[in-house]
């Protein structure tokens, strides 16, 4: 999608703060955290929110999923724990809609929504 941000970012139209890539998956710094460690997981390919993915893209999810893994390992956040947060439409909060994955760490969470 040619006005959507996140595309552009993944295009590199757009520099960012890069803690990931793949040939599927982008990472990069959130530009408002909400915590000391949050990053934003997104798949290269445009797909608007989580429940718009197709039995197609499961490949492309699970991808994303164990990317998120990787990176709190790498980063350093895997063994205290961390929280990943999907938006999906706009009641949910959703303000970009390109599907993404929040992923919130180097702090105690305080609201558990479990």
């Amino acid at each position: 999608m040619s006005d959507c941000i996140f595309c552009k970012i993944a295009a590199k139209q757009i520099p960012t703060q890069v803690v990931y890539e793949d040939t599927d998956v982008l990472a990069f710094k959130d530009i408002n955290p909400k915590a000391p460690t949050h990053l934003l997981v997104i798949p290269k390919k445009h797909i608007e929110k989580l429940s718009d993915l197709q039995p197609a893209d499961a490949e492309l999810g699970g991808k994303m999923l164990l990317a998120v893994g990787k990176i709190a390992e790498h980063i350093g956040i895997k063994d205290a724990g961390f929280r990943v947060v999907i938006n999906n439409g706009k009641f949910a909060g959703q303000e970009v809609f390109h599907l993404h994955f929040h992923v919130l760490g180097g702090k105690q969470m305080s609201w558990n929504p479990a």
